[in-house]
This record gives structure tokens, sequence and C-alpha cells, in this order.
């Protein structure tokens, strides 16, 4: 099996996953500003995506037929499990970005991407939603000099509308995860470290999971301690989480067997909702705060972070080479894109 890619750089950016819940409202906004190729495992779910700017193909990542296109740019908005989009681009030499990793698939991502040595950026953008959290932390660390600690914490809107991959991660729940904390690596159970924070106005009760950011901020930006927490919008629900930790969930249940119980702990997509989350970062030059949120869901604001990767990676200052969002140069400016997209950024 060889996927087979090509650079063309008036070509249509490659959107890998085009037309599932991300991808989608990724589609919405990047078809204004360029051509767009949409691939997926079922074309007929993205007829009604096609235009005069927009292609759909079939591209099944877990099935060994070779895929074939040029492109000017890809985009993974889905699941890789075995590297295939990420070969294919950093192989033919074309940018890159992926918002859909969790942190260990991160780290092997960064290995590959040294080992095919690429002469195309590679940006890996899977912190929450799409990078945005750590574009966010990095502009509030540029404010304080230093980020000595960073917390994120989440508040996940029940009523959004959410895809089968972001929900992944409850499979990670039973795994403990390393963090940093005081400067010095931790191991920290999910679900554990509990707190009650207010986001958005709202008071909401949220507990650690494991993240990219977690990993990739203390590399990126030098903190000491980073934590990204998670709440529902329904509190009964983050009781019902943190309950079906206590009884061990996560470690008995890990199966397939029990995958469908610990889904319906988080997925049940409904109509839309509100994304909120709260970025506060601690540093030398005091504390500044970020509340963000997207009146579209939590699809559309990584479709935002998405949308923002491209513009990174097909910028002329682009370097080849892995890197990770909260690298760019100007995290102002990345804030000011981000707010153009329908995103609001309220800072304290």
């Amino acid at each position: 099996m060889k996927d087979h890619l090509k650079l063309e750089t008036s070509g249509p950016v490659l959107i890998v996953g085009g037309y599932g819940t991300v991808g989608a409202a990724l589609t919405q906004h990047a078809a204004k500003e360029w051509p767009l190729l949409l691939a997926g495992r079922n074309p007929d779910r993205g007829s009604h995506l096609a235009s005069d700017r927009v292609a759909v193909r079939a591209w099944d990542l877990n099935q060994p037929e070779p895929f074939e296109a040029g492109a000017r740019a890809v985009i993974s908005t889905v699941n890789d499990p075995d590297d295939r989009v990420l070969r294919a681009a950093a192989s033919a030499g074309i940018p890159y970005v992926d918002v859909t990793r969790w942190t260990s698939r991160v780290t092997r991502a960064i290995t590959l991407a040294t080992l095919l040595r690429p002469t195309a950026p590679v940006l890996l953008s899977s912190g929450w939603m799409g990078g945005v959290t750590s574009t966010v932390a990095a502009a509030l660390a540029q404010e304080v000099g230093e980020a000595a600690e960073v917390d994120i914490s989440i508040r996940y809107d029940t009523n959004d509308q959410a895809g089968a991959d972001s929900v992944d991660f409850m499979d990670r729940l039973g795994l403990e995860f390393e963090a940093r904390k005081g400067g010095k690596a931790a191991v920290v159970r999910p679900l554990t470290d509990t707190r009650w924070v207010d986001i958005a106005g709202h008071r909401t009760k949220v507990a650690r999971l494991d993240t990219p950011e977690q990993f990739t901020l203390p590399l990126t930006l030098g903190a000491g301690s980073v934590a990204t927490r998670i709440g529902f919008s329904s509190n009964t629900s983050t009781t019902a989480l943190l309950a079906a930790r206590a009884v061990g969930l996560f470690r008995w249940g890990s199966g397939e067997k029990w995958a469908p119980l610990r889904r319906s702990l988080l997925y049940s997509p409904g109509s839309g909702g509100t994304a909120h989350i709260r970025v506060e970062v601690r540093g030398a030059g005091g504390t500044k705060t970020a509340t963000i949120t997207d009146p579209l869901g939590q699809a559309h604001l990584t479709a935002a972070g998405g949308l923002l990767g491209l513009h990174t990676v097909l910028s002329g200052d682009a370097q080849p080479g892995a890197s990770f969002p909260e690298s760019a140069p100007d995290p102002a400016e990345q804030l000011a894109k981000l707010q153009s997209y329908g995103v609001t950024i309220l800072r304290s």
C-alpha cells in the first residue's frame, strides 16, 4: 500500500475527513479561500458540500486501497492510526496540519516527522479544539513575560454536536499520564484533582484529563506546570463520569465489550451548544486569564483552529519540520484571526 500525494501550489487544500462534524465546519470557511478536495470513507456523505470549488473523493484510512491526489496543503480532521496522511504529505513536501491526535500519537508524529525529514511545515495542532487553547496560552504567556503555570478549564456542553472521533479520548480515561507540576514530571490519574471553576459565568466542576498541550506547552513556553481539566454543562453528567472513575469503569471496562457504556457517558450529541474554555497563565509579570467562547460549538471552534493552522503552514514564513500552534511568531495576530472566525476571547 503506497498513497501518493503530489505538491501542487495552485491546487486544492485536501481535507481528510472533510465532511465529518469538524471537517464540514472547516469546509464552510476554507472554501471561501481555496479550492478544496474532501476525502473520507463514504463520499456520499459529502455530496451536499460539493460545488465548483469543492470536490469529494473516497479515502478510507482503514482500507488498503492507495490514494492519489495533488494538493497545496493537507489537513487531517480524523484519526490517522497508521499515519498514512502524515507519511503521504511529508514524503511529497506538502504543508500538513493535524487536529485530531491524542498525546501519545502526537509524540509518535513528532518522531515520524523527524525521521521523514519533511521539506514542508508539519503543524501538530491537536491541543484541545485544534490547538486554540495552546494559541491563547501563548498569547497570555507573552503578556506575563514567562509562563510558570498554565491552567485550562473546559466546559463541555452536553447539548453540543460532536463527531465520534472527538470522544476517542474517553478510551484514555483509564490510563495514567505524565504532566509537569512545579517544574518536575508528575504522574496524573484522569478525572482526579477536581475543582470548581467559573467559566464564562458558569460554575463548573472540572477534573483532569490527558490532552496534548500538557505535553507541548512545557517544551514550547517553558511552563513549569500545565493542567487541563474538563467538566460538563450538566453537573449530573460530571457526577456520573466521576462516579464511573471511582468504581473503576475505565480500568475493568477498557475493552471493546464496554465501549458503548464508556462512550454513552459523553457521546450523546445534541442539536448544538456553546463552547466555553478558560485559560489562566501565571508568571513573573502576574496572572492573565482569557475566556474563549464559540456560540457555534466545539466542532466550529476546532475548525477555527484548523483554519488558523492552514494559514500558518501556507504563509511565506513557515519553516520545514514539526511545530506546534503556540510556536507561531505573533500570538496576538493569531488571536485576532480567531476572533474574525466568530470566536470571542475575553481577557482579564
